[in-house]
């Protein structure tokens, strides 16, 4: 398996810069690892947690920039934590701990800038003798030659899949382009692994690819829009996870028109299309959700309170 970080081109931004010598592009993170956080989590989709949950790796950093992000206490590449730089000894450890209670899925969160620090890791953990289940938790802002070195690797893929449009990926994400890019991306995966599900014998997730959507406050039309492209490029049969957890973040504008809680009407609207144009598998959530799934990076056990 070759990545070129020499000439980086990990993700879609393909800086050129060479990270074995230190150099930094867009991500801000080099050859070492740059971990935020190591947790046991419940609150991913059920089929995926199970009754055990997840074994998460948080990395730190992002290829993204979205300025809603509830993970913005890790996300924002100005940022630096010396805690966050630990060696793969550390990391294999916190893993195996985790994985030793039972716990049969190890989750990489926003891999895309990592890929390489990933699967060096899950190249330690199998020759221990660890064969956990891997899921790839993007933003789909990835490239289609560095998923297929992942064929064979990666088990479950998570795509978030954010925007219809290109102008809203430009100004809450600070890409361009997002929409061929991720389809694109999220087209691999599906080819890797299909859009049925394969469960392992205790009923968790152990193949797929199930698309994520966060549906903005005020964007409910682009929610619906990309429902459809979805529709018209793969299929219906395809697993969606239609999220409304959306909650503003400290970083906000108070004049920002996303500075605010999604209303029930604008979710509703995008969950009765995404029925319409016949997708039968997936999930929904509460509304109340917006309150369940908001980590605390600064504490030791980010989802504590909730889980």
């Amino acid at each position: 398996m070759h990545f070129n970080i020499e000439n980086c081109n990990l993700c879609p931004h393909s800086c050129g810069v060479n990270r074995k010598m230190g150099q930094l592009g867009i991500c801000r993170v080099g050859i070492d690892p740059l971990v935020a956080s190591i947790v046991l989590h419940k609150g991913e989709e059920t089929v995926i947690s199970g009754e055990k949950g997840v074994c998460n790796v948080f990395f730190a950093h992002c290829n993204l920039s979205c300025i809603y992000c509830q993970n913005y206490q890790i996300s924002d590449n100005r940022l630096s934590d010396k805690r966050w730089l630990i060696s793969y000894d550390i990391i294999i450890d916190s893993i195996k701990r985790i994985l030793d209670d039972g716990v049969e899925t190890l989750g990489f969160v926003s891999p895309s800038h990592q890929v390489y620090q990933m699967v060096e890791i899950i190249n330690r953990l199998n020759s221990l003798g660890y064969k956990p289940i891997v899921v790839y938790n993007t933003n789909a802002y990835d490239s289609v030659e560095v998923l297929r070195e992942l064929n064979g690797l990666v088990d479950i893929y998570l795509p978030d899949f954010k925007y219809y449009s290109d102008e809203l990926a430009l100004r809450y994400s600070n890409v361009k382009n997002y929409r061929f890019i991720a389809t694109s991306a999220i087209r691999e995966m599906i080819w890797q692994k299909g859009t049925s599900f394969q469960l392992s014998n205790s009923g968790v997730l152990s193949s797929g690819v199930m698309v994520r959507h966060l549906v903005l406050p005020g964007h409910s039309k682009d929610s619906i829009q990309l429902l459809r492209h979805i529709e018209e490029e793969f299929s219906s049969n395809l697993s969606i996870s239609l999220m409304s957890q959306y909650r503003p973040n400290q970083n906000l504008s108070k004049k920002s028109s996303i500075n605010r809680l999604l209303s029930p009407n604008e979710y509703e609207e995008v969950v009765k299309t995404l029925f319409t144009l016949g997708f039968h598998r997936g999930y929904v959530q509460d509304l109340a959700s917006n309150t369940y799934y908001l980590p605390d990076f600064n504490a030791s056990k980010p989802f504590f309170d909730v889980f």
